[in-house]
């Protein structure tokens, strides 16, 4: 399984519209051989080079099993969207103090459908799931402020 993202590469650079400075919209991405027995997928974007911890930018689970592709500024398919750092539900982007910042998209196939109410945080969402990953991909952004 992978997850990668029109906008940009593996290790590259996170375009300025899907951040802070500018549109603040969440980028588009694509999800490529998914595993055949998955019934529901989870995202998780987190910065792991945020100050005081890992820092959670967007959470979304039950995303439809059959979801290839998810416009920009666009919810995947079926998806119910978790707490993140920013004390909401929904995309929070790159938003980085100081230096560079990595961002991890995080993309978890599972052998299940999650019984959970909107607004989970990574945390939760992760017990949950923890015996349900069929498999998981990683697309990591890079980005800094001017």
């Amino acid at each position: 399984m992978k997850i990668a993202s029109p906008a940009f590469l593996n290790n590259a650079k996170i375009p300025s519209e899907y951040t802070c400075d500018d549109e603040n919209i969440s980028p588009p991405l694509q999800f490529i051989d998914v595993p055949r027995d998955t019934q529901s997928l989870v995202l998780i974007v987190d910065d792991p080079d945020a100050p005081a911890k890992t820092w959670v930018h967007w959470v979304v689970y039950n995303i439809d099993r059959g979801v290839q592709d998810v416009r920009e500024n666009s919810i995947p398919k079926g998806g119910i969207l978790g707490m993140t750092d920013f004390g909401r539900p929904g995309w929070g982007g790159p938003c980085p103090p100081s230096g560079s910042h990595r961002y991890f998209f995080k993309l978890y196939a599972l052998d299940r459908i999650l019984d959970l109410p909107e607004g989970m945080t990574k945390q939760q969402l992760l017990e949950k799931m923890s015996d349900h990953v069929l498999e998981q991909a990683q697309l990591i952004g890079i980005y800094s402020r001017k």
